[in-house]
């Protein structure tokens, strides 16, 4: 087994001032290919420490993958610290620079001088293309060790793993073949209460279940050899099952992408309104692609509006929108929330209850705009509007 690790570079993840979504992206990324990290680490921005890790890491391991510091400013160490650790110069890229003009010369702007810095990389390395920005990649060996150094950036170095790096490894390496793995994801019900009820389906030796919680979802997942696909396929119907009411959605894409290709499907027009998540939904949504016909984030009433008055604001909304169908999401009244969905039958809601001594208002929000998503999915695939969830309370419903 090829023994790969990552090393985070920068003082803003070292100190936790932002979160290292690279590394959780690459993790799961290299795990979908057959390459399991063995491990990860971050440095900050010091150049005696990252050239330290660099000699440390790459005696104990066959790839390691160094994200961020290859910018243009004074903190941006990875290409020294990389030279140190090798004992070579820096040399000047004389093609990444002229690539770097072409790019800002098609935007019309002039390239700055720090920006050469870029295309300054350890002598005897190669260069790994970075098709959308500035900062070039580089490879080189190290104790044995094939290094890969990409910018922080993370669409840049997304884009540099699928299209530049993983090439490059199976260049480098006999890769395994990738693990089958199957995703569900699932609202509504709380991780123990579907363990208990998974945890004793017998598993084939080699297949692994897994589950991961991200408020207010939860995600099953079932990897192991491809050559067990047979077995593994009719123990997922099984997990399926368990999953019942609350399988809101399978594979990675999302809810939001799930209803953009029903709305696309039926050509339905969709407008939603908002209170209490003040925006949230409509973003939701449009990152998975759905085009709203209309969006409004409105101020929470100055009187509690009924879950009637609700009905009957997202009939009105969706006329004066003209659109097909109308989402709302009302405001908060004490421990209580209308959903509506208006449909070309007419209103249909919920006034569910909120326990606000339990969850934060950011993840009651993401509890709404879920709760509110999965009835527009359920009523798109001609199911009744309300699931059946073991932590959401539905108090009162229209009609009644």
């Amino acid at each position: 087994m090829i023994k790969v690790e990552m090393l985070s570079t920068g003082d803003e993840v070292l100190y936790g001032q932002i979160v290292d979504t690279n590394a959780a992206w690459l993790a799961d990324y290299l795990f979908e290919q057959g390459l399991p990290m063995s491990g990860r680490s971050t440095v900050g921005d010091n150049l005696e420490a990252l050239v330290c890790a660099l000699q440390r890491r790459s005696r104990e391991c066959d790839v390691l993958i160094v994200n961020g510091g290859l910018g243009p400013t004074s903190d941006d160490l990875s290409a020294e610290a990389a030279a140190r650790a090798a004992g070579v110069a820096l040399v000047e890229d004389a093609d990444w620079l002229e690539t770097m003009a072409r790019y800002f010369s098609s935007r019309g702007r002039e390239m700055s001088p720090a920006n050469r810095k870029q295309a300054l990389i350890p002598q005897g390395s190669e260069v790994i293309d970075n098709p959308v920005g500035t900062a070039c990649g580089f490879a080189m060996r190290l104790n044995g060790c094939l290094l890969c150094f990409t910018p922080g950036v993370p669409s840049e170095f997304k884009t540099m793993v699928k299209q530049q790096i993983l090439p490059l490894l199976r260049r480098h390496f006999e890769l395994p073949a990738p693990p089958l793995c199957l995703r569900l994801t699932t609202f509504g019900r709380g991780e123990s209460e579907l363990a208990q009820a998974l945890d004793t389906l017998p598993r084939p030796p080699g297949v692994a279940l897994g589950y991961r919680s991200a408020m207010p979802i939860i995600e099953l997942k079932l990897t192991g050899p491809d050559a067990m696909r047979t077995q593994m396929m009719t123990l997922w119907q099984e997990v399926r099952r368990v999953a019942g009411d609350s399988l809101i959605f399978e594979g990675t894409d999302g809810l939001a992408a799930r209803l953009a290709g029903l709305l696309a499907e039926r050509e339905l027009r969709l407008a939603v309104s908002e209170q209490f998540t003040g925006g949230l939904l409509c973003w939701q949504l449009g990152e998975g692609g759905v085009t709203l016909q209309a969006g409004e984030v409105l101020a929470p009433p100055s009187q509690p509006e009924t879950l009637a008055q609700s009905a009957a604001r997202a009939a009105r909304f969706a006329d004066q929108s003209q659109s097909d169908l109308a989402l709302v999401v009302g405001a908060r009244q004490e421990e209580h929330l209308n959903l509506v969905l208006h449909t070309p039958e007419g209103s249909q809601g919920l006034r569910i209850s909120l326990n606000g001594r339990r969850y934060s208002q950011r993840d009651l929000q993401q509890v709404c705009a879920m709760m509110a998503q999965n009835m527009l999915r359920r009523w798109l695939e001609r199911l009744p509007l309300e699931a059946s969830h073991s932590w959401i309370q539905v108090e009162s419903r229209f009609p009644a």
